[in-house]
């Protein structure tokens, strides 16, 4: 199978596998603080098997490598704290679509940092999606949603899109270090940091919680890694950003289908262009013609 073949299958499977998160996390029926935390665990022994049988743990890691490493699980699992949280407040429709301003962070942080240049065409998306923002916000929410809760919610996806951010920026220093590794050593950072936190005195009694909880740890995690990171080898980098955009469309469809949220009009608008924006960014798509000489 051509390589293009398959890193398309991989990809399109992982961000399949993403977009259904939010079902798990939901009927999971645990606390959010325990549902990261057995994630993780689920997540480290899936990750621990993986490294081990593709012969990645005989290297050893700087203590330099394992410290940034760590740094950078500690802001995506804080990432997965305000996201999951974000789920039963502003439904996963729409913590999922203002999650998807993660590019606009990581655009941001660029600028402020590393002196990247803002083009218009990057502003022009920017604007795009925060006037998507003020069409979730201004909209009143459905059924569902409980109030300030709601607004509650999307400030937490928010925060999570934002720490998504961080951990990206963190990462970029680990060139080199084989990234089921790095996905490892942030799970296991994980598992330490909310082990305090988690009610681990009474653990679910159910088969169903456990069920969930394990598969957001083996698929949601260890599977999806593997996948992701085949992709990622695998593909041009404008493809990748193409069929990312699979994992919002899927969680919107798992949220209406499952859970029966109806998006307001002006919700499904905002939506659509954050997403929209996202992808212009992401695929460096351009509003303008530019002129080229005769």
């Amino acid at each position: 199978m051509d390589n293009t073949v398959r890193g398309t299958i991989e990809m399109t499977a992982a961000m399949a596998i993403l977009g259904t998160i939010g079902w798990f996390v939901v009927l999971s029926g645990q606390p959010i603080m325990d549902v990261v935390f057995w994630r993780c665990a689920f997540g480290a022994v899936t990750l621990l098997i993986i490294c081990a049988a593709l012969g990645l743990l005989r290297g050893r890691l700087s203590l330099r490598i394992v410290a940034i490493a760590a740094l950078g699980g500690a802001a995506i699992v804080i990432n997965w704290l305000l996201l999951f949280s974000a789920f039963s407040r502003a439904s996963i429709s729409i913590a999922t679509a203002v999650y998807n301003t993660q590019p606009f962070m990581l655009v941001g942080f660029g600028a402020l940092f590393f002196s990247e240049r803002l083009t218009m065409a990057k502003l022009t998306w920017l604007g795009i999606a925060f006037a998507g923002m003020l069409l979730i916000v201004q909209a009143a929410p459905d059924a569902g949603d409980h109030g300030t809760d709601y607004f509650t919610g999307i400030a937490m996806a928010l925060a999570a899109a934002f720490f998504w951010a961080v951990a990206a920026i963190i990462t970029k220093k680990l060139k080199g270090t084989p990234p089921h590794l790095i996905a490892l050593i942030q799970v296991c950072v994980g598992v330490v940091m909310l082990a305090p936190f988690a009610n681990l005195t009474h653990i679910p009694a159910d088969a169903r919680s456990w069920g969930m909880l394990a598969t957001l740890g083996i698929v949601h995690t260890g599977l999806m890694y593997i996948l992701m990171y085949g992709a990622i080898q695998k593909l041009p980098t404008h493809l990748q950003g193409s069929l990312s955009f699979i994992y919002p469309v899927v969680a919107i469809l798992v949220d209406v289908v499952a859970f029966g949220h109806r998006l307001q009009p002006a919700q499904i608008v905002g939506a659509a262009a954050i997403l929209v924006a996202a992808a212009g960014m992401n695929l460096g798509w351009s509003l303008w013609k530019s002129k080229v000489p005769a």
